[in-house]
């Protein structure tokens, strides 16, 4: 009578693979709809900083529209009201306006 209650319990056990199948699901989904669009807004971003130049008008991270007026390998000078010039990081570049 013993072994057939081990028996028993030991057929309702589910196996390792479906113990495991929602935290794989959970993880699938976490990276299609949160990971891989973070991703391509990152790069999208990233090909937005380089194609940037002088003349083109943005806006920067802080809030401020301005026009870059000079093209430094690290920094932007942006011009954000007459004779007013700061000198911003590419990354504090939030979009391009058109």
């Amino acid at each position: 009578m013993i072994d057939f209650a081990y028996a028993a319990d030991a057929a309702a056990q589910p196996s390792v693979l479906m113990q495991f199948a929602p935290l794989a699901l959970i993880l699938v989904v976490f990276y299609f709809l949160i990971m891989r669009p973070q991703q391509k807004k990152f790069k999208a971003h990233q090909a937005m900083i380089a194609e940037l130049k002088q003349g083109d008008h943005v806006i920067l991270a802080s809030g401020f529209r301005g026009k870059i007026t000079k093209v430094n390998e690290q920094y932007f000078s942006v011009e954000i009201a007459p004779r007013v010039e700061v000198e911003v990081e590419r990354n504090a570049i939030a979009s391009k306006v058109a």
